[in-house]
């Protein structure tokens, strides 16, 4: 298996960078965090769920963490989550889209994942008094949000959408997918039906089409997409921008040339998680880092 295989690899990575401090560790290693879920799988990323958090005037909506395909929230945010928390943010997660005791989620129906996140949605802001949420999500994690904010009323519910390759337009996967589609059953019969959501999202789809139609944004949303170039699974990567009022789009080799982080490795470096926060606190933005920063380990997930 993926974890227990990653997990035997020594785990490499940056521990906090300078101006970086607080109670919880951040760590920039991909490798970091499928060896927590090896070793302690469902536990809570550092300093997320606390369900007892009151959000402070400095930051008065909680952010809810949302990861990708083949994912989990303790693989997913063992950086951002400590770096939130220690920010001084109430932080939440979820693992979504599969069975509670597996390690992989993400994989079934988005539209019943985006239902999953609403209800995870309601229970944060019942728990902290909060009129609305941010939202931060990896791969799908980046783009489902879009389909709660459209059809089942997270427009009124979410402030702020950041997406860190988030699969918005969906994907040709370098091509498998279109390839799949030629043959007998299209792409359900190559990646088989135990992951529906793969198949949403490879091109074409009916599920990107609906998504997308009349537009990418809803009113009164703030939308951030953070993109690498060297994205190896959303292709091309420019089919991870929106169009439309409110969206920043934001691709991480025009800051810093030197980044050479994957689709995986987005959520561990620290480059992409300066612009995360500079997104939620505008107001108090700072420039990104151009740090030169080995790519994560680990494989691809959408």
């Amino acid at each position: 298996m993926l974890a227990t295989l990653a997990a035997s690899v020594a785990l490499v990575g940056c521990a906090a960078l300078p101006g970086e401090a607080g109670p919880h560790p951040v760590i920039y290693s991909f490798a970091y965090g499928i060896g927590v879920t090896a070793t302690n799988p469902h536990s809570n990323p550092p300093g997320a769920n606390d369900f007892g958090c009151r959000p402070s005037a400095a930051h008065p909506r909680p952010v809810v963490l949302t990861h990708g395909t083949f994912g989990n929230m303790t693989d997913s945010w063992q950086a951002l989550s400590a770096r939130l928390a220690n920010a001084g943010y109430c932080v939440f997660a979820l693992d979504y889209g599969g069975p509670a005791n597996g390690q992989l989620f993400g994989t079934g129906d988005i539209r019943d994942s985006a239902a999953q996140l609403g209800d995870f949605v309601d229970d944060v802001l019942a728990a902290t008094g909060a009129d609305r949420v941010d939202i931060v999500g990896h791969s799908q994690g980046g783009m489902m949000p879009r389909w709660y904010i459209k059809f089942l009323g997270g427009d009124e519910t979410v402030h702020t959408l950041v997406g860190l390759a988030p699969s918005n337009h969906g994907t040709t996967f370098h091509g498998l997918a279109s390839l799949a589609a030629f043959f007998p059953g299209g792409a359900g019969a190559i990646f088989g039906t135990g992951c529906v959501a793969c198949t949403q999202q490879f091109l074409p789809s009916d599920f990107i089409d609906t998504l997308n139609a009349g537009g990418d944004t809803v009113p009164g949303v703030s939308y951030t997409v953070i993109a690498t170039r060297y994205d190896e699974v959303v292709t091309p990567f420019a089919s991870q921008f929106l169009s439309g009022p409110g969206v920043t789009n934001i691709l991480l080799q025009d800051g810093c040339a030197l980044d050479l982080t994957d689709h995986l490795g987005i959520v561990y470096d620290p480059i992409a998680l300066d612009h995360v926060l500079n997104a939620l606190d505008p107001a108090h933005a700072v420039p990104a880092r151009c740090t030169a920063v080995l790519p994560a380990v680990g494989g691809p997930g959408l």
